[in-house]
């Protein structure tokens, strides 16, 4: 990069940081409910929602289907099975791993959170409008797609 590109970098319009920074706000603003009302972090409640969505899951599987860290994985999973709301069991299609699932107890936390989560996303969209909010998923897609698309070099 020469220097009249650096200097006309603007980091505040620069679409990486922006992403980041709404993503940090919005996590932020559901992690407090989430800690405050049901004792989770955000690690804690992704997984839940991701085994309440397609059921009993690998960790491996979780980390892939969240795009998050295997160890922030591993810690996720640690503190809700000791917390009852969720369980190993063998995974019949291969003895060296195990499947997580949500316990009872986590099927109807699970169950709780849901509406609270909707409802703050109905909040953060609001200002949208329906065809915009349309506009903003397809949007994101498209842009996590193509991110998906990059090369090591890219």
């Amino acid at each position: 990069m020469s220097n009249a590109d650096a200097s006309d970098f603007d980091l505040a319009t620069f679409l990486p940081y922006q992403l980041s920074v709404a993503s940090n706000a919005v996590s932020n603003r559901i992690a407090q409910v989430y800690h405050r009302e049901f004792g989770l972090k955000v690690t804690e409640w992704r997984v839940m929602a991701m085994l309440g969505d397609a059921g009993a899951l690998t960790q491996r599987e979780l980390a892939e289907r969240t795009v998050m860290d295997k160890v922030a994985v591993n810690r996720a999973c640690k503190v809700l099975e000791d917390r009852d709301l969720a369980r190993r069991r063998p995974n019949p299609s291969d003895g060296r791993s195990h499947m997580l699932e949500l316990s009872e107890a986590g099927v109807a936390m699970h169950g709780k959170i849901v509406p609270r989560a909707r409802a703050i996303e109905a909040s953060l969209l609001e200002a949208l409008g329906v065809e915009r909010e349309d506009a903003f998923r397809d949007i994101l897609g498209r842009i996590r797609e193509q991110a998906t698309q990059f090369g090591p070099e890219a």
